[in-house]
């Protein structure tokens, strides 16, 4: 392989993950190939939460100027009791978040990251994106990888340095690299849908610009702002079967109603405001399947360990995956395969903490009884610094921690 091709990564899907890859791996000089099998980038999904870990790495690679006329800083994270509405605790975030961890804390829509990343992309020369191309098959040889990619009526062969996986929680290279494993459904379903900021409804159970957690035991419902403040994202998670094949789609929303019995009528409300909810099965993938194989292949973001979304931190792990990858890559050039182990074995002690903590949240915000009296007395006696402290492992990580270089560096 030449020099040219020696330093060519193949990257498949451009969605976070993907295109944040493209940009580490950019900012280290390496040309990047990015195929996505859909014909166009469609604006779709809904609220996001971006932490000072993820918004930490996308400053660097400059994404959060694309962010600025749209993203909201909220001033803090607010749980509170579903059925009262009455404030349990907040963290602080706002100026408190950038003071303690370094970075700022934003709430985005899906669609406005998508952009601002894509825009950031168009800046760089060397960076291509084919759209309308889907990877079929990879051989992995000792000069890197040969990937065969459809494109349109052809189909046609490109060369690199490796390939990487970011095509998400239904990964067609989980299976082309010989790994098992489909998506599993995890018998959880989000409801989402946005409504506008001065909407009665949202007005009714946000009182400035935090983000609201509301806690009952059959759902949760989070709240938040988005597009720079003039939209409400509202997501609830609810049990539920039957949605395991589809991205999402229109189901009955007197599920949602029966879960949130007992609650507040301003919740309520929502489900009775004739406007839509939007169904998400949520997928998960299991923790056991690999996510590198030797001679250059790598899996991040939701091809490699799709999660439930109870510590929101979906996209983060997929920002932290693309940067720490990019950087693990440009300081093995010598050995890759050692490399990609030592970044796997990191990666997996961090997403294992991660999921540990959206498991204790989801058991947490769904407490009943005198459990739930118990979170609520702890809660309201914890101090808030405390509460930013107990934090401090998730948003005050640097990418310099996740596969053994030096933080500083």
């Amino acid at each position: 392989m030449d020099a040219i091709r020696s330093r060519q990564i193949i990257i498949a899907g451009a969605g976070i993950a993907g295109l944040t890859a493209a940009l580490a791996f950019a900012a280290r000089g390496f040309s990047v190939q990015i195929f996505e099998r859909s014909p166009e980038l469609l604006e779709f999904g809904a609220g996001l939460q971006l932490s000072p870990n993820a918004t930490r790495i996308l400053g660097r690679l400059g994404v959060l100027r694309g962010l600025g006329h749209c993203a909201v800083r909220p001033s803090a994270i607010v749980l509170r009791d579903a059925a009262t509405l009455v404030e349990l605790t907040r963290v602080p975030l706002g100026d408190a978040a950038e003071t303690r961890w370094r970075a700022p804390y934003l709430v985005v829509h899906r669609a406005d990251l998508q952009s601002a990343l894509l825009q950031s992309v168009a800046r760089e020369g060397e960076i291509r994106l084919v759209l309308g191309a889907t990877v079929r098959d990879v051989a992995i040889h000792r000069q890197g990888v040969t990937v065969s990619i459809d494109v349109g009526d052809t189909i046609r062969d490109t060369r690199g340095l490796m390939l990487v996986g970011a095509d998400g929680v239904w990964s067609a290279l989980r299976g082309l690299s010989g790994r098992a494993g489909q998506s599993k459904f995890a018998h959880q379903i989000a409801w989402r849908k946005t409504i506008r900021a001065d909407d009665p409804a949202a007005t009714a159970i946000m009182p400035g610009l935090d983000v609201n957690a509301f806690m009952h035991p059959g759902f949760h419902l989070v709240a938040y702002p988005i597009r720079a403040g003039t939209a409400v994202n509202l997501v609830a998670f609810t049990p539920g079967s039957g949605m395991d094949a589809a991205w999402s789609g229109t189901a009955d929303p007197a599920i949602l109603g029966l879960a949130m019995r007992g609650t507040a009528t301003a919740l309520t409300d929502l489900i009775q405001d004739g406007k839509d909810w939007t169904a998400w099965p949520i997928h998960t993938v299991s923790s056991r399947q690999r996510w590198t194989a030797s001679g250059g292949l790598a899996l991040i973001g939701d091809a490699a360990h799709a999660m439930t979304p109870f510590a929101a931190q979906g996209a983060a792990m997929a920002i932290e995956d693309a940067e720490t990858l990019a950087a693990c890559v440009g300081a093995s050039a010598e050995d890759l395969d050692s490399g990609l182990a030592r970044w796997e074995v990191a990666r997996r002690s961090r997403i294992g903490k991660v999921r540990a903590r959206g498991a204790f949240n989801r058991f947490t915000w769904h407490a009943s009884g005198p459990v739930a009296r118990v979170r609520d007395s702890l809660l309201k006696r914890r101090p808030q610094q405390q509460l930013m402290a107990d934090m401090d492992w998730l948003y005050g990580w640097t990418p310099g921690q996740s596969w053994g270089q030096d933080p500083k560096s």
